[in-house]
């Protein structure tokens, strides 16, 4: 993900339903693209990258099931939340069969939907940065290698503690993106408590005064989401 909306693709076909879905994810600060029919939204997907999809289940032209099986040929990895009126087990199970990371009943509260998207974001966030074996970030100006924990490029190279490697990792992987304030703690201190929290902080300090020297890379807070680390061309 590397735009500062997270874009998702919402694909409903009861059109209140859907502007409803689309001005209120809007207004959470999410990037929405509104399709009413199935075929629609394949071709929306097909020309454009988004970040999750939101698909309603029953819809003319191409029904989410099928939807998600072709985006799944050409997408393994963007999580798909279906959104179906139907609650019978066997749908629910075609559904994840279908590719589905998960699945709302109809009708559903706007923040229970918010909930699982963030939920579904966190862990296609955790499963991207557990499986990227990059070791090499190019971070402006510096070089930083997450097996020596080296960072080249300022007056002299600065040798990073674990911790502080480990989140700079993060935030390379993550680099013009929100790296969410609760994932990195987890996945570094395995807990996301006040005292973890005041730590990170502290990293976070650090980190930004080894990239100081380049005016073009900042490390900025994004209030109540977490951290992002810009780097402008």
């Amino acid at each position: 993900m590397s735009t500062e909306k997270i874009k998702i693709l919402l694909a409903e076909d009861d059109p209140n339903l859907g502007l409803l879905l689309e001005e209120y994810l809007q207004a959470k600060g999410y990037s929405v693209t509104l399709a009413v029919n199935g075929k629609e939204a394949f071709d929306v997907f097909c020309k454009h990258s988004y970040d999750l999809c939101l698909l309603d289940v029953m819809m003319p032209l191409k029904d989410g099931f099928t939807l998600a099986k072709e985006i799944r040929v050409s997408n393994k990895q963007v999580p798909i939340i279906f959104l179906t009126a139907k609650s019978m087990k066997e749908d629910t199970i075609e559904g994840f069969n279908a590719g589905g990371d998960d699945y709302m009943t109809k009708p559903f509260s706007t923040e229970e939907l918010l909930a699982r998207i963030q939920a579904v974001l966190r862990r296609s966030m955790k499963a991207m940065a557990l499986e990227n074996t990059q070791t090499e970030f190019v971070i402006g100006k510096y070089k930083f290698n997450t097996e020596t924990q080296l960072l080249k490029g300022g007056t002299e190279d600065v040798k990073l503690t674990t911790k502080e490697g480990q989140l700079l990792r993060l935030l390379a992987i993550n680099q013009n993106d929100i790296l969410d304030r609760s994932f990195a703690l987890k996945t570094i201190w395995h807990d996301d408590n006040y005292f973890n929290s005041r730590s990170m902080d502290v990293y976070i300090t650090k980190l930004r005064k080894y990239l100081k020297q380049d005016p073009k890379v900042e490390i900025v807070n994004v209030h109540g989401k977490g951290f992002k680390l810009l780097v402008n061309h």
